[in-house]
């Protein structure tokens, strides 16, 4: 067992990916973690989304806690989740990022305060290779303005043709792809004759990085469970 003063030990499911090497450059810039081939303390999984259960059994099998950070998952994946969430902690993330986290928060908020009379539009850029859309993150961010409206509002997701009248209450969503942009994502609240735009910038996927170990550190210590970043935040 590790003790407090031993860095935590982290297998990465997809070593070789972008998000993989992003990490492990992190875990060397930190002394407060290492990197484990295959007897880790936490798992982190950046992988795609037809191996989430691969990586589901090899945590659970070891006992140890898992990190799924991969986006654009089946709709069996909330299931899988759960599942593995009754024996081994389970942190699901669509973003990493800290500050998304904390933006999502204050997305929630918002929606709260200004009510139905305001629209809600998500717009995200990422690099051309990103193969799902809306993003993730996008979700999470429009699942917290749905929590602040008080529970499930309709989606709007890629507009095209003519007679597109916004529904009432409705979280529109709209994706830019190109180049090598790491994230961008705006949530605007559009009013009567006014505007509120809440915007995060990921300029580096370092970021990612750093978040994936505040939350492998979060997990290290924590019971069989199902957690989010939301989770992580409130415990700094």
């Amino acid at each position: 067992m590790r003790t407090a003063d031993q860095p935590i030990r982290i297998t990465l499911f997809a070593p070789d990916g972008r998000m993989g090497k992003a990490i492990a450059a992190a875990i060397a810039d930190d002394t407060g973690f290492a990197l484990s081939s295959d007897s880790g303390d936490v798992l982190i999984d950046f992988s795609v989304p037809n191996a989430l259960q691969d990586s589901l059994d090899r945590a659970t099998s070891a006992g140890v806690p898992i990190l799924v950070g991969t986006t654009g998952l089946g709709p069996d994946a909330d299931a899988q989740l759960a599942e593995a969430a009754k024996s081994v902690a389970v942190l699901r993330a669509s973003n990493t990022s800290l500050g998304v986290a904390l933006l999502a928060d204050l997305v929630e908020r918002a929606a709260r305060v200004l009510g139905p009379d305001w629209d809600i539009e998500i717009a995200e850029t990422h690099h051309r290779h990103k193969a799902d859309a809306p993003s993730g993150t996008a979700l999470l961010l429009g699942d917290a303005a749905a929590r602040g409206r008080g529970g499930q509002v309709k989606a709007e997701r890629g507009r095209d043709g003519t007679g597109l009248e916004r529904a009432v209450g409705a979280i529109g969503y709209a994706a830019l792809r190109g180049g090598t942009v790491a994230g961008d994502h705006d949530v605007l609240f559009l009013g009567p004759e006014e505007r509120i735009i809440l915007s995060h910038r990921a300029e580096s996927r370092m970021i990612f990085a750093r978040g994936a170990l505040a939350a492998a550190r979060f997990l290290a210590s924590k019971p069989a469970g199902l957690y989010s970043m939301r989770d992580v935040v409130s415990a700094l």
